[in-house]
């Protein structure tokens, strides 16, 4: 017999939407159960570039988004500090871009409170000495960067001290539909085969790029236009502030500094299944090509990795392509569908997640007839530590601070330590949550260094075995899927150093583990 749990409100998707909406309905006292069926951050919320909009990329084509990325920005540097760098943004035009895009950019801004400050290409140059001689036009904005694995988690792990229920690697299978309502929810685990019945007197669908298939499942047809995009990881820091090309918006045409790297991008490329999200080497030599133009050294930069997200675009788009449809959220009661106590939120960005779940939860309350006021405006995500080994550099600073003798570096690249594995580890299986390298990498910076886990992937693995966090011939099964996840994203830039370290992975994946039989 399954096992059967009753909640007020069942949460599809454990991306930034989805955990918004958890943190929102947990700060109003809703009880409330966020099922996932792969990881936390497993789609367009752990494939972006980690970009905290100030509204401006989008103040000439989207007045309205440019104006929610703004408000949206001001609210997460505020209560998401901790997972927010305040590196400021810089558009900067080359020769050959559109004049008068550049002369009425200032103007566009003005019109939605944001704030372009001009500056001298000396200035600019200044700013960011990488830049090219060929500028002829530049701006500073209040761009900034943020964590989105952080934030996910943040959101999440206080939601959970709330009352909150997350199952992740459970995928739902079905919809019971009677009367024009869900009344119940199968899901299953793809790691135990488990099957588990969720009641639920709302259900919201916040899958991004999956929300049409989960919307299916009840009988819902909801159009969607997914929207490839593909970004290259440098090996370095190359930028100070987020610098973006003073254009419309298009391919390559932005470099956000995260950490200890960059990241460049993007690309836009119509595809016809969320799950077709394979970098292509021909998406990186264009991204290559055109960032140059902004910053030469990108030409002969080390890239580390590359990696792709899909857009979940709300409708179609027309013959303009796919970067003319709003980068807007929808939210949709289908009511109206004969499916009364299903909601979807998709579309947005990650710097309008918070707003997407507030409005989400205002309909929920709706239907539940209470009239709890929302909260994450003003309340600031508390500081924990489970939530913090994510964050570029804090393994480090932490590691030099305690030194503790016992507690041995078991990824130097981005100083993962013993305790840290420890501390990651405990927390899943407190949650019912499957101990694993991709869990651990979600969770912290674990191969997500130069070596894209060459190395630490065997020293973890091992530990995790004197730990008993895993048993007989799992660790093979689990060095492999780590192994899949990152050669994906090192595929397409295997140039130079990069591919000299990819044989010498292979050396020791195939050769000493013989991972590709397993």
């Amino acid at each position: 017999m399954n096992k059967r749990i009753r909640t007020q409100v069942l949460v599809v998707g454990g991306g930034a939407t989805g955990a918004s909406v958890l943190w929102d309905l947990s700060l109003r006292g809703i009880k409330a159960v966020l099922v996932e069926r792969k990881d936390m951050n497993s789609g367009a919320s752990g494939a972006n570039h980690g970009l905290l909009h100030s509204g401006a990329r989008y103040v000439a084509g989207d007045a309205h988004a440019a104006a929610e990325c703004r408000e949206e920005s001001e609210i997460l540097k505020r209560t998401a500090a901790r997972y927010v760098e305040y590196t400021g943004g810089l558009f900067v035009a080359v020769k050959g871009d559109d004049e008068r895009y550049i002369s009425d950019f200032k103007h566009f801004c003005s019109k939605v409170n944001i704030s372009a400050d001009e500056l001298t290409p000396a200035q600019a140059r200044e700013l960011e000495p990488s830049l090219s001689g060929d500028i002829i036009a530049a701006y500073r904005v209040p761009d900034a960067s943020i964590d989105p694995f952080g934030l996910s988690l943040s959101m999440m792990t206080q939601s959970a001290s709330t009352g909150a229920e997350i199952f992740f690697q459970s995928r739902i299978r079905s919809f019971v539909v009677k009367n024009g309502r869900i009344v119940s929810t199968t899901v299953e685990n793809s790691a135990t085969g488990e099957t588990l019945d969720i009641e639920a007197d709302v259900v919201v669908n916040a899958s991004g790029a999956w929300a049409a298939e989960v919307a299916g499942l009840a009988g819902v047809s909801l159009p969607m236009t997914y929207s490839k995009g593909t970004l290259l990881v440098t090996a370095e820091r190359v930028a100070r502030h987020v610098v973006n090309r003073l254009r419309p918006p298009s391919d390559a045409d932005i470099i956000v500094p995260g950490g200890t790297v960059s990241i460049v991008g993007t690309t836009s490329v119509r595809i016809d299944h969320p799950d077709e999200t394979m970098p292509t080497v021909h998406e990186t030599d264009r991204i290559i090509e055109e960032s140059r133009v902004l910053m030469p050294r990108l030409q002969t930069e080390r890239y580390i990795r590359a990696y792709s997200g899909v857009r979940p675009l709300a409708g179609v788009s027309g013959n303009q392509g796919d970067r003319c449809i709003s980068r807007g959220f929808a939210l949709l009661d289908h009511g109206c569908d004969g499916v009364s106590n299903l909601v979807t939120i998709t579309g947005g960005k990650l710097t309008t997640c918070r707003l997407m779940a507030e409005k989400t939860t205002d309909l929920v309350c709706g239907h539940l007839g209470i009239s709890a006021e929302c909260r994450t405006r003003t309340t600031p995500l508390a500081d924990l530590s489970q939530c913090g080994w994510t964050t570029p550099g804090a393994s480090a600073s932490n590691w030099l601070r305690k030194k503790a003798p016992k507690d041995l570096i078991l990824c130097e690249c981005e100083m993962i330590s013993t305790d840290i594995v420890d501390e990651l580890s405990q927390s899943l299986e407190e949650n019912d949550g499957q101990v694993s390298l991709v869990s651990l990498g979600q969770r912290s910076r674990l191969g997500k260094g130069p070596c894209q886990g060459a190395f630490c992937v065997f020293r973890v693995t091992g530990h995790l075995y004197r730990n008993r966090f895993l048993k007989g011939k799992n660790g093979l099964t689990q060095m492999k899927a780590f192994a899949e996840s990152r050669f994906k994203g090192i595929r397409t830039v295997l140039m130079g150093p990069s591919l000299a370290q990819a044989e010498l992975q292979e050396a020791f994946q195939c050769g000493l583990f013989n991972l590709e039989q397993q």
